[in-house]
This record gives structure tokens, C-alpha cells and sequence, in this order.
């Protein structure tokens, strides 16, 4: 079984792990909201053709590790994701908003974002190698003039 996935026209294999944080980071999801949280990001991801491999909702922190095709942007995913679970968070648990420092933002602005690929040792050695069967390309096509 391959690690890729396939669309119509592309092979791909982009996945993320991406953290983000209540506003202030106050430790709110725990118990009901946490699940809450959890159940929206996975109904949201499910709709963009996301697949999570690993989702872990802290009390005070969300990490996501998920495959997301080329066709979504992740600045957009990330802010489907924080934007519409925040307001089934606020709909469901509506005490939430009586706190006048909520305002009208569950989640910090921002989040952190980094790329997981392939083992860093293997990229180096291919493009190694690369080089080498482009200079061994770059002579033969001299000596054969």
C-alpha cells in the first residue's frame, strides 16, 4: 500500500501537524468541551477531504496531525477549523460567553504549523545523487558533440 493519496490528476502525500491555543490560552477544554472541539474538527476535516492521523485536544492546546490534499490551502483549513468550531463551541456551552474577555474569540489568533516529510537524511542523499547523474548527463553530452 502506498502512502499516497490520489486525486484525478495527482498523487500527493502533504501532511501537517498544526497546534493552536484558546485565547489566553485559559485551560477551558477539558470534559464536554473538549469532546465538542474534538467531534468539530473531525466533522469539518471529513468535509475538506481531510484525513486526521493523529488528533489529541489538551486542556489548554489542540495538536493535529492530518493529510490535507493540494487543493486546501491550510491558512483556510486552519481558519474553517478554529473559526466554525468556535462557534458551535459558544452555541452549545453559552456560559462561555457570559466572561466578558471572551468577546467573540474562542481561539488565540495564529497557530503554529509545520510540514511533515519525508526523513531528512534520505532528501539529502537524493539530491546528492541528483547532482551526481546530472553531472554524469553534463559529460556525456559533451564527449558525445
Amino acid at each position: 500500500m502506498s502512502r499516497f493519496q490520489k486525486l484525478s490528476q495527482t498523487i500527493w502525500h502533504c501532511q501537517y501537524h498544526i497546534v493552536w491555543v484558546p485565547k489566553y490560552r485559559y485551560r477551558i477544554l477539558s470534559g464536554a468541551v473538549a469532546t465538542e472541539v474534538s467531534n468539530c474538527i473531525r466533522a469539518f476535516s471529513e468535509q475538506k477531504d481531510c484525513k486526521i492521523v493523529e488528533l489529541n485536544v489538551q486542556i489548554d492546546h489542540v495538536h493535529l496531525l492530518v493529510m490535507v490534499p493540494p487543493k486546501v490551502s491550510i491558512s483556510d483549513y486552519v481558519g474553517m477549523l478554529k473559526g466554525r468550531s468556535a462557534i458551535r463551541v459558544f452555541n452549545k456551552f453559552r456560559k462561555l460567553k457570559d466572561k466578558p474577555y471572551w468577546g467573540n474569540q474562542f481561539w488565540a489568533r495564529g497557530y503554529c504549523v509545520d510540514t511533515v516529510g519525508l526523513d531528512t537524511e534520505m532528501i539529502r542523499k537524493y539530491v546528492k545523487h541528483q547532482e551526481r547523474k546530472e553531472k554524469v548527463t553534463e559529460q556525456r553530452e559533451l564527449f558525445s558533440k
